[in-house]
């Protein structure tokens, strides 16, 4: 779900504020769309209710990156019991004018698959950059420490 309609309250809204930091401190050229998915009927029936989806746009086609947008949807399990999410990975996608260039899942492998994939080094930055995700929305249990 658009990252827009995800900020319900205050924690939330800066949870997404500093996955955008996050993002932007690696790759500062980027530009945050926090509404990447259109408001139709057909695509409202394809979005995830239990996720964060933020596009990211650089200037141009980024050589590094292999494209000029990139989709990220992170998701989210929500447990009924105690009605509190938990992040339980992230998707992406790098895109241009050819259409869908690689494809990005922590849920397998953390492997980068398509013809045109990010470089090494890049692949590295985006693969530290989802481990801050996880840490931002999966902090450690205060009270187990106890």
């Amino acid at each position: 779900m658009n990252a827009a309609e995800q900020a319900i309250n205050f924690e939330v809204a800066t949870q997404i504020a500093t996955v955008v930091n996050l993002f932007k401190a690696e790759f500062p050229d980027v530009r945050a769309d926090l509404k990447p998915w259109a408001n139709d009927s057909d695509t409202r029936e394809l979005v995830d209710p239990d996720s964060i989806d933020i596009g990211f746009h650089f200037p141009g086609r980024s050589r590094l990156f292999q494209s000029r947008s990139i989709l990220i949807q992170i998701r989210f399990y929500r447990d009924s019991l105690t009605n509190s999410y938990r992040a339980i990975g992230v998707e992406a996608a790098g895109f241009d004018h050819r259409g869908k260039q690689w494809q990005f899942s922590t849920i397998q492998n953390w492997d980068f698959i398509g013809d045109n994939c990010p470089s090494a080094d890049t692949g590295e930055q985006f693969k530290r950059f989802c481990r801050q995700i996880f840490d931002l929305f999966n902090p450690p249990d205060l009270e187990s420490d106890a």
